[in-house]
């Protein structure tokens, strides 16, 4: 169990999206940021300070860099600034122009994260006009919403490739200056008033990530703020950069302009003795690694006076007292005069106040202009997997040889109709287990997606549930066209127009069931091991309980029957093939089948609900 604390007072402006920007400067400030995570065991808890007391400010056309090495804090930081961990259990304040920090604000910032999440299918103007189309206010038309993706496309200089594919692992597409820039791209392009960007050099070489943060400095010049977190930033990065808080172990070492950092800490005896990039040089600091570092003779007189365990070979300070030292004078020297800057109240006027603070919801589009648009991105995305050759062969080469194994098979014979219902209880299991192991994957795939878009408020859960789910019909009900195609007539199956329309509509039904518990089963677990688990266990279950195998089932387990679709698909598909025939197959009772209709509709909007509470159940992320 986790449980935190934080507070804070962080105050800005916001500007609604397109309007010009305003000459009023208005400060975002955070003062005293605590953060701590209690890890209760069995016994046992442990408290951990992720964050000891961080005052900063910045103003609109300032680029401010979190610094640190790995595990100071600075990702944390930037989550807690940007509302991304606010829950219930916070305590503390977070204000706005003077008003709390509320869940109506989360469309109105731009967040970046660390990991470039983004379709790979999708070309770069399609990425960023969906995202137009869904976050733009909606007293924009969708020619100027479509205007505004153009525009930021060449913002960002990605002319050359708005109609390449994003790309991923196994999809070649832009690279990764390009994608980084995108991803940018996504949360520019409400203009907002602040954005916040988590490591966005990583993984860049040292020309791309150049460009990179002269992008985010000509987003600042433009009147934005822009809040980013740097793990080591080459000189040249450096020097862009206004302002920078330094952290280390959670504890903040320096706060001010960036480039009066290395006077600073050569006013506490702290100066590199050879040439040295001054990130390279703060970083050693942060870390309490001291060489080719002079530090001053109160330091060296600590070392002397402490006892065996902290002195070292070479007489050099460890870490644990660099950053003592470093904690102690920042607090004696800068923290008390930045404390005091900050309790100056603001001069605001109410309606600055009014546009941040909002009692209502605002979306960008309408619930079913929001549906329309996941439902055509779900088409475009996903055709490129459901079309592949890979599938297509899997599905045909399964036909083909269907066909060939029952060849002509004899329906009026009472041996030829028995071979028969096997092939009919083959095609329901094929049809039952494909789609399931399909559709589990649909949203721990996708979870990150809709964890970032879910945050930024881009979209009701409801139409996106909706729409993912109706975009996939389309695509699944092509290849078993296909399939029926080849088998019904390779494997002489009753040649009549009715009964192979009625055939394909039972299939239909099939993949449809199987799809939903797919979607349950991957929804409530969000673990594809676990849900290949659980779905390999019950599609075996259902299809052993599927009427073909087992035909006389103990009465304390035969309620496992009417819960397997395959059962009921079996039924249906000896029906639609045998109605008016006598004796009946398998001692199956041809009657109108409807109440095996009845049970696989039930179970088609049964697996839905349950996927759709578990994904509204679920903390997609926290504060969403």
């Amino acid at each position: 169990m986790h449980k935190t604390k934080v507070t804070w007072k962080w105050i800005r402006r916001y500007d609604p999206p397109n309007a010009p920007v305003s000459e009023v400067q208005v400060p975002k400030r955070f003062s005293d940021v605590t953060y701590k995570v209690i890890t209760e065991g069995m016994t046992t808890s442990e408290e951990r300070d992720i964050l000891n007391g961080i005052t900063g400010a910045v103003s609109p056309g300032e680029v401010l860099a979190l610094m640190g090495p790995s595990g100071s804090g600075k990702t944390t930081l930037l989550n807690l600034l940007g509302g991304r961990l606010i829950q219930s259990t916070v305590g503390g304040s977070v204000t706005y122009n003077d008003q709390p920090y509320s869940k109506f604000l989360k469309s109105k910032i731009g967040f970046v994260t660390q990991d470039d999440v983004l379709f790979p299918h999708l070309t770069v103007k399609e990425t960023l006009t969906y995202t137009a189309r869904l976050r733009l206010s909606k007293a924009l038309s969708r020619q100027q919403k479509e205007k505004r993706a153009i525009d930021v496309i060449y913002e960002l200089g990605l002319e050359r490739c708005q109609d390449t594919m994003i790309g991923g692992s196994f999809v070649r597409g832009v690279s990764g200056g390009e994608r980084k820039r995108v991803c940018i791209g996504n949360e520019i392009i409400i203009n907002p008033s602040l954005l916040f960007l988590d490591e966005p050099t990583s993984g860049l070489d040292s020309t791309t990530a150049l460009r990179t943060v002269q992008t985010l400095q000509n987003i600042a010049e433009a009147g934005k703020t822009v809040i980013t977190t740097i793990h080591q930033p080459s000189s040249r990065l450096f020097h862009k950069f206004d302002k920078l808080v330094l952290l280390g172990k959670g504890s903040s070492l320096y706060f001010g302009r960036a480039s009066e950092a290395m006077a600073y800490f050569s006013s506490i005896g702290c100066s590199p003795l050879i040439a040295m990039n001054p990130a390279e040089f703060l970083l050693d600091l942060a870390n309490g690694n001291i060489n080719d570092i002079s530090v001053p003779s109160e330091l060296e007189d600590k070392v002397q006076m402490g006892n065996s365990e902290t002195e070292t070979r070479n007489e050099k300070p460890p870490p644990a007292v660099v950053h003592e030292y470093l904690v102690e004078a920042y607090e004696s020297r800068v923290a008390e005069n930045e404390k005091k800057k900050l309790m100056t109240p603001l001069p605001l006027d109410d309606e600055i106040k009014l546009k941040v603070f909002s009692s209502k919801r605002e979306w960008g589009a309408s619930w079913w202009q929001q549906y329309c648009i996941l439902f055509c991105r779900g088409i475009k995305e996903r055709r490129h997997d459901y079309f592949s050759w890979l599938r297509i062969t899997q599905v045909l080469s399964t036909a083909i040889i269907l066909g060939l194994l029952w060849w002509q098979s004899d329906s009026k014979s009472t041996r030829g109709r028995q071979d028969q219902a096997g092939l009919l209880f083959f095609i329901a299991v094929f049809w039952g287990f494909f789609p399931v192991f399909t559709a589990i994957f649909t949203f721990p795939q996708e979870r990150a997606m809709l964890s970032k878009e879910r945050a930024a408020d881009m979209y009701r859960l409801s139409a996106y549930f909706l729409a993912r789910t109706t975009s996939d019909l389309p695509l699944d009900l092509i290849l078993p066209v296909l399939f029926l195609l080849v088998v019904y007539f390779m494997a002489g199956l009753r040649l009549s127009a009715g009964r192979f329309f009625l055939s394909m509509l039972t299939v239909f039904l099939c993949i449809i069931a199987a799809q939903g518990l797919g979607l349950a089963i991957g929804a409530t677990l969000m673990d594809l091991k676990r849900a290949t688990t659980l779905a390999s266990v019950t599609v075996m279950t259902f299809m052993l309980a599927g009427g073909y195998f087992v035909k006389k089932v103990p009465v304390f387990i035969s309620w496992i029957r009417y819960m397997s679709f395959n059962y009921h698909i079996y039924k249906l598909l000896l029906k639609v093939q045998y109605q008016d025939i006598t004796p009946p197959v398998n001692g199956i009772k041809t009657d109108n089948g409807l109440w095996e209709v009845g049970a696989l509709v039930a179970m088609i909007f049964g697996y839905r609900v349950l996927a759709y509470l578990s994904l509204r159940r679920m903390q997609l992320h926290r504060g969403a």
